[in-house]
């Protein structure tokens, strides 16, 4: 009998269904082994010999499993495809001490796929172990060097993480570009015109033939001697292009381009969306969702062409079978991209699903089948209109054929022209000028943000969500109501730190040459005990020389308060939670209050008390809810932002749902 060890119970519950009981399969949860908790871990001075210890939590597990490997024929490993899993396969055989542990990876859990693993096991890839132990130990040396200095020059409890503090960065660089950012006025011409009875609009583009510029009308004078020069102006037809546009589909899911779809389309974050692709993994629906490829295989390719052509028709198919290249040139192109594990299994055929996990499958399957689809064609009209020295344009755009969109739509407009000819005299029905203001950029959405740290090279599939849970959890960003990214005073003061301090820590393009350094140990071209010393002499270095220079940070603001307990003058010091009030003879008073009159506080009366203000707070994962600020006396709360309105049928506080008021009792179905 062969023991087969992968790493979570559901996915031993599958594999389980398809070898029968010629195998026992097991799980190890996870890592059964890791640098220890409280401790570097790390010997510097000798080669970063890493210190492993079994975390207690995963003792029983190993146990069990070394019981089980004695009692086999074979003990085969076949954890994730990705390094991480196989440093889970390295740290499983060196747990349980396996002499010759035969390693199988598949890229889908199907029957087929575990079949043909099975008949070419292979040696554990100890590139690949490096490279993920060098990451390991470099992010355990920054944070466990870091975290310290930040405790003693700026405050207690603080941290800091080589990946996670670039994305820091990134956001508080943008919050500076947005505070920095002065609105110009710009204005715009607009004509609405009629041919016959078909009314359309034409936009100004050209003055005296040359193009016009976005900001080139400044202000409403310039805008109106416009208006005035075109009040008499015939409008004339100067040329007409008519053509056919085509819409490619876009390619199948990487890790990156399904967070980022699914964050926008059902705003799901990073580590939902993760959480959900493992189920949907492990209980063998899709490819594995870890990866960086958009690689296909024959099969799968083969399989969607049947599928499309038998369901939508022949002329549905793109005619061939499209494969695509991936971007980066870190990919890993062994890997496939995220696919349905059979192209026939359409998100209505799935029983008993979670819903979320059924949403995910569904945009998963959609745009897998989409990417070997025919393209969408549209019918395109651009007229450019005379009149006077001016020019207008207008556009026109209708669907001939679907292609893809048919699977997997996608926003676009139709707007249907008149049939206009070359020296068409047209009716002028309106003539406006409209004022409009640039726009800072906008704030990172988690969806952004991966998109971002992706184009940069920074981080790899399997990071993203844990960069963007840990940056929350630490309190250094959170969401507006809007859901967008912005940095705490703390985070703000902790990056600038970083960046004159540690400038090579924070910077972009050093973070991304690491990854690299990263992919360089796995391919075999480099070790990880140089990777590591090349970071960590200069870093070891410089940490030494700014523990002398840097000054500790004040983050203490004197007040007119008074403590009530002692007397002594109150002051605002800054938390990981933001400011609050504390008494000044601290630790011999340890009086703290919460800072009434704050700018998250709103003018509400609190609806259950009617003695409090409701006030908006962040939970530790920095999400926004509403609550009362006599907590724990009053426990109202509430994740939608409440108005100063009540319901006229039921009484109940009424809160903000995207553009519209609704009430906040459920029962209640009052919408405007």
């Amino acid at each position: 009998m062969d023991l087969v060890i992968v790493e979570s119970p559901t996915k031993a519950k599958t594999i389980q269904k398809f070898l029968g009981n010629d195998f026992i399969i097991k799980s190890s949860f996870g890592h059964v082994r890791d640098l220890p908790k409280r401790e570097l871990g790390v010997d510097v001075e000798n080669g970063f010999k890493p210190k492993y210890v079994i975390p207690t939590k995963a003792k029983k597990v190993v146990s069990e499993l070394k019981k089980e490997s004695a009692k086999a024929d074979n003990t085969i490993l076949a954890t994730d495809e990705d390094r991480e899993g196989e440093s889970i396969a390295w740290h499983l055989q060196e747990a349980l001490k396996l002499k010759n542990p035969q390693r199988i990876v598949f890229h889908e859990i199907t029957k087929t796929a575990i079949e043909n693993a099975l008949k070419t096991p292979r040696h554990i890839d100890m590139n690949l172990v490096d490279a993920q132990q060098a990451r390991r130990i470099l992010d355990r040396i920054v944070g466990y060097k870091i975290s310290p200095f930040l405790w003693k020059k700026v405050a207690k409890g603080l941290s800091a993480g080589r990946v996670q503090s670039v994305a820091v960065r990134l956001i508080v660089e943008r919050e500076r570009e947005i505070e920095k950012f002065v609105a110009q006025e710009y204005w715009g011409i607009e004509v609405l015109l009629k041919k016959v009875d078909k009314e359309f609009n034409a936009s100004l583009v050209k003055k005296d033939g040359k193009a016009l510029d976005k900001l080139e009308i400044k202000n409403k004078t310039e805008a109106d001697k416009i208006l005035q020069d075109l009040t008499n102006a015939d409008y004339i037809v100067e040329s007409v292009e008519k053509k056919e546009t085509k819409r490619y589909p876009a390619p199948p899911f990487t890790t990156s381009t399904l967070q980022q779809a699914a964050w926008q389309r059902f705003k799901f974050s990073a580590k939902m969306t993760m959480s959900l692709a493992q189920r949907l993994y492990e209980e063998g629906n899709i490819t594995y969702h870890r990866t960086d490829s958009l690689n296909l295989s024959e099969m799968s390719l083969n399989s969607a062409k049947k599928l499309i052509s038998e369901k939508f028709g022949q002329n549905y198919w793109a005619g061939r079978l499209v494969k695509y290249k991936t971007k980066s040139s870190g990919a890993q192109e062994a890997h496939e991209a995220i696919r349905p594990t059979y192209a026939d299994k359409n998100p209505e055929s799935l029983k008993g699903i979670d819903a979320r996990q059924l949403k995910l499958y569904t945009l998963i399957w959609q745009r897998f089948i989409a990417s070997q689809m025919a393209l969408a064609v549209f019918d395109s009209v651009s007229a450019d209109i005379n009149a006077s020295n001016y020019t207008f344009r207008a556009n026109g755009q209708t669907l001939k054929f679907d292609g893809f969109l048919k699977v997997y739509p996608t926003k676009f407009e139709e707007t249907e022209l008149p049939d206009l000819e070359k020296n068409d005299v047209l009716n002028l029905l309106k003539l406006d000028s409209l004022q409009h203001f640039t726009e800072p950029p906008a704030r990172y959405t988690e969806a952004s943000l991966i998109k971002t740290l992706e184009k940069h090279g920074i981080g790899r599939p399997s990071t993203y969500a844990p960069i963007i849970s840990t940056i929350q959890e630490r309190n250094y960003v959170a969401e507006n109501d809007q859901r967008r990214f912005f940095p705490s005073e703390m985070g703000i003061i902790v990056n600038d730190v970083l960046v004159k301090n540690f400038p090579e820590i924070v910077d972009i393009d050093f973070t991304a040459k690491m990854e690299k350094e990263l992919d360089e140990v796995a391919e075999g071209k480099d070790t990880w005990e140089k990777t590591c010393r090349d970071f960590y002499n200069p870093f070891a270095k410089n940490l030494e020389e700014k523990y002398k220079e840097v000054v500790k940070t004040d983050l203490t603001k004197k007040t007119n308060k008074v403590c009530p307990k002692c007397g002594a003058p109150l002051i605002e010091r800054l938390g990981r939670f933001g400011r609050f009030y504390a008494c000044s003879k601290f630790p011999e008073c340890k009086y703290t209050e919460s800072i009434e009159g704050d700018p998250d506080t709103l003018n509400i009366t609190c609806p259950k008390c009617k003695e409090g203000k409701i006030t908006g707070k962040r939970t530790k994962k920095g999400k926004t809810f509403y609550g009362c600020n006599h907590f724990p006396k009053c426990d109202f709360a509430l994740w939608d932002k409440p108005v100063n309105e009540f319901c006229p049928k039921c009484d109940s506080i009424l809160i903000e749902k995207g553009k519209k008021i609704k009430c906040s009792n459920k029962e209640c179905d009052y919408i405007r």
